[in-house]
């Protein structure tokens, strides 16, 4: 399940993120894209850079900064293996990997 909180970019942080993306276009406000959890730092995914890397805006209290950061390397499931979407070494579980499979109790 993904993080819940959201948060709109402060206006000079707005306008740099649009400087520096790739398309021009960044949304006002972001969701947290890593699974859900209350402590520690938030990330929203702005726009993607390059091949590898994506900007984002990380906060958390009162910080709040746009980072790049690269894209996680390890490939999904399923037929199209595409990567994570989250950065490389993310503390928290896959986007794939909504649930945490429990093993069967058995006696």
């Amino acid at each position: 399940m993904r993080c819940a909180h959201r948060r709109r970019l402060p206006l000079d942080l707005a306008r740099e993120a649009r400087e520096r993306s790739a398309s021009g276009c960044v949304d006002g406000g972001v969701q947290c894209q890593l699974c859900a959890h209350e402590d520690g730092a938030h990330y929203g995914l702005l726009d993607d850079l390059e091949y590898g890397t994506a900007l984002w805006f990380r906060w958390g209290g009162a910080d709040a900064e746009l980072v790049v950061l690269p894209d996680c390397p390890v490939a999904g499931q399923g037929p199209d293996g595409e990567g994570c979407c989250l950065f490389a070494d993310h503390p928290e579980q896959h986007t794939w990997e909504d649930t945490v499979e429990e093993a069967p109790c058995t006696s």
